[in-house]
């Protein structure tokens, strides 16, 4: 209720505010509209006093005297009071300073009888909008009473308008000296207000309050002059005489109407020598005088601001010898007698006499310096040059790590690669505490990848290439192109890389859950079920599928193997490293390279004819799905020899219809006879020696999508126990990340090997027989 009182008074009392403008009966401060007049130069005769006030100049005495440096700035002295008072229009001068005017103050007041009629009222405002005056920030909008409201409206550089609450029951609720709302409200004003209006307003005529509080008031007035008395004030009938008798109203004063760059001629600018011009700080334009340091007098008038002499006043100078203090335009100097030294200030140095002896210490101190001086140049100019080095070295690093060609890449292509970070050697050497051992997440074939947490807490993982020759410093840089130009879910996000030490590294996503090479070959996981395996491939076969057809530039992975597939902290699947990988332009079905890839996952036809094709990314990832259902290495030495090789092994036993014994037992358990025999016949269309029967990765990932939704194995044991572990588990809650640097998991590096007018990749097991690989090498296709 009293929220709907206070919204209506305040519309009340912008009503009342405004029509008191018209008023006749409001009592308000004169209105002084004066026009500019030219700058003159003030005349000998014109007086400086008005009864107890100094009147400086740019101000005068005397209206039309040309006292003034114009009309507004020439004062009325009326004679008519005693002493006399200088006034503008019938306000009164109190005080001029250099940037401000004090005047004198009008106060609204509205007072009840006791069954709340009104006995007086009157409003209060003020117009200087045509003067180069403005209301201070100095001044406050101050309200007494204990059932009113008053609203103050302002107009100047932006227009104003805020309203201040006063409300008590009892006059022992008033605390003397604060105007916190209960008695005494304050509100602050904006600066260059030109004109305000204030009106009463009560909440319920004073009829509960009357007792002790019959009026209330409202004004403008400087704070610091200001003291609330309490309750005293609330009953004192002397009150507003009190007011305008000792709250004066502050006001601040330029000159012109442009800033001190803006002064339109030479002629009008007020500043005289030896002094600075000062921009108003209303927010009106306008501006000021004021003598330089070491200089005194009036600005405003010939021949300006004079030096001050500071060595005839000991208070103005620090010379610990008077008479060796030397005036100088806007300052002054100290010296030392003959023979003595030093800068001759009480607070400085001082003056010091030379000693006729052998000045030893001096020598020996002198002779300190000069050493330590010397050995500060010698290791500045060391560890300038030992950083000189490090930018060459590192400018050679970055050249030798293909940083030249990467820029290439940048320049020729669009999109993501504009955004890949290019991150310093010393941000990452923080980020891996400094490479330590226990940062290690894996090694491979190419190089360590370390646990790294950036400034913004995000944790990656860093690549630390092993180092590099000419040959490799392409492959490098294809991971890096490829990698920003692809951008799936299932694929490792490269965020950015580093060219400036001996060894390239790339920052990746941090993929926490190791490669799935460690899950299949780690049989105290149980989480591995079938449908997790069935998931796993439909993801990777979705993410190989986008890259052969649905990237920007097709993409040929050239290494598709189960250590290449990591997985994160919900067990999704993500391929990973692209340094073998290769571009297809749209028009091209395949490409002649130098055989790459794994032993056990490379593609026979590949490895035969050197013809890169998206079919070889098909033949690698058969493998990855018949390791997947049989949980077997590709090839293990340890096999028989019919066993030895996985595919052979696998394409074996379809044929032999002994296909449920060499898969897991527990793809056997959990997978239905519809999915297992299905994903077998993919796994053998994917492993066709002749590429063009081989399917699509499309056409893999959408009949290994369709698999995951057949149904469970008709006969599986229902009542057998095992153990449940849930995909946000990670076993023993450890990242995996390694990959075995040996074995089934080795890298095929690029090495030639004659084969008719092309070169193709070794293998890296200790067998010295292709056969051993490839049992179908020398077949006809």
């Amino acid at each position: 209720m009293l929220i709907v009182q206070f919204a209506g008074i305040l519309l009340a009392g912008i009503t009342v505010a405004l029509a008191a403008t018209n008023s006749t009966d409001t009592a308000t401060a004169d209105t002084f509209n004066i026009t500019r007049a030219p700058i003159i130069t003030k005349r000998p005769d014109c007086p400086s006093k008005c009864g107890d006030l100094t009147v400086p100049y740019p101000f005068g005495i005397g209206v039309g005297s040309g006292c003034g440096i114009g009309d507004w700035f020439e004062l009325n002295c009326s004679n008519a009071f005693d002493p006399p008072r200088a006034l503008i229009g019938n306000i009164q001068v109190y005080e001029i300073s250099d940037n401000q005017m004090r005047i004198s103050n009008v106060v609204a007041r509205r007072c009840y009888d006791r069954s709340g009629s009104v006995v007086l009222h009157n409003t209060a405002s003020s117009s200087i909008s045509s003067t180069p005056f403005s209301y201070s920030e100095l001044n406050k909008f101050t309200v007494i009473g204990c059932d009113d409201f008053a609203l103050v409206t302002g107009v100047g550089s932006r227009n104003f308008t805020s309203g201040c609450v006063s409300l008590c029951s009892r006059a022992e609720d008033v605390i003397n000296e604060s105007c916190s709302g209960i008695g005494c409200c304050q509100t602050s004003l904006p600066k260059g207000l030109k004109f305000y209006l204030t009106d009463l307003s009560s909440l319920k005529n004073h009829t509960q309050v009357s007792s002790f509080d019959p009026c209330s008031y409202a004004f403008l007035g400087e704070k610091e002059r200001f003291v609330f008395r309490g309750a005293t004030d609330l009953s004192d009938p002397n009150f507003m005489q009190r007011v305008l008798t000792t709250v004066p109203i502050v006001l601040d004063w330029a000159l012109g109407n442009s800033t001190c760059a803006q002064v339109p001629n030479f002629s009008d600018y007020a500043c005289k020598a030896n002094s600075d011009c000062v921009d108003s700080d209303t927010g009106l334009d306008g501006y000021r005088c004021s003598c330089k340091k070491g200089y005194e007098g009036n600005p405003y008038l010939d021949p300006g601001c004079t030096d001050i002499n500071e060595c005839a006043d000991p208070n103005l100078h620090d010379c610990v010898n008077e008479k060796m203090c030397t005036n100088l335009p806007g300052g002054f100097n100290c010296s030392c007698p003959h023979g003595h030294f030093g800068d001759g200030r009480k607070n400085g140095k001082g003056c010091t006499e030379r000693s006729s002896r052998f000045p030893v210490t001096q020598v020996a101190l002198g002779i300190g310096i000069g050493f330590l001086s010397l050995v500060i140049a010698v290791s500045w100019l060391y560890f300038s040059l030992k950083k000189r080095k490090l930018i060459k070295l590192r400018e050679k690093f970055f050249q030798q790590n293909g940083g030249l060609l990467l820029k290439q890449q940048i320049s020729s292509d669009e999109g993501p690669m504009e955004s890949t970070k290019i991150f310093t050697a010393e941000e990452l050497k923080t980020a891996t505490n400094n490479y330590a051992d226990d940062r290690i997440l894996g090694r491979g074939g190419y190089g360590t990848v370390y646990k790294g947490i950036l400034p913004d807490n995000r944790t990656v993982a860093i690549k630390k290439s092993r180092v590099m020759d000419e040959t490799q410093v392409e492959q490098f840089i294809n991971e890096v192109v490829i990698l920003t130009q692809v951008n799936h879910r299932n694929v490792v996000k490269l965020l950015g890389c580093c060219l400036e030490l001996e060894v390239p590294l790339l920052v990746y996503e941090y993929v926490s859950n190791g490669t799935l090479f460690e899950h299949i070959h780690n049989r105290a996981l149980t989480w591995l079920t079938w449908e997790n395996r069935l998931r796993i491939a439909s993801e990777a076969a979705g993410a190989l599928s986008y890259l052969h057809s649905a990237a920007s530039v097709p993409v040929i992975h050239r290494d598709v193997k189960s250590a290449n597939i990591l997985l994160d902290g919900y067990y999704t699947a993500k391929i990973s490293d692209f340094g073998a990988s290769r571009q297809v332009s749209l028009d091209q079905t395949e490409v002649t390279t130098l055989v790459q890839g794994t032993l056990g996952y490379l593609d026979p036809e590949y490895f035969h004819t050197s013809q890169l094709t998206e079919k070889s990314d098909v033949y690698s990832f058969g493998v990855v799905l018949a390791e997947l259902m049989t949980g077997k290495r590709p090839i293990d030495m340890d096999r028989s020899q019919e066993q030895r090789n996985l595919t052979t092994y696998f394409i074996m036993a379809l044929k032999e219809n002994k296909l449920f014994q060499i898969l897991e037992p527990q793809v056997v358990r959990e997978g239905s006879l519809e999915q297992l025999q299905a994903t077998a016949q993919l796994i053998k269309r994917c492993l066709n020696l002749n590429g063009e029967d081989r399917p699509t990765m499309k056409e893999v990932a959408m009949e290994l999508e369709g698999l995951r939704k057949f149904t469970r194995h008709p006969w599986a044991n229902q009542n057998i126990h095992e153990e449940s572990v849930g995909l946000m588990s990670g076993g023993d809650g450890m990242d995996l990340y390694s990959a075995p640097v040996t074995g089934a998991g080795a890298d095929l590096y690029t090495v030639p090997i004659s084969n008719g007018d092309f070169s193709s990749g070794q293998y890296s097991l200790n067998s010295n027989n292709p056969s051993q690989v490839f049992p179908h090498a020398n077949s006809p296709r």
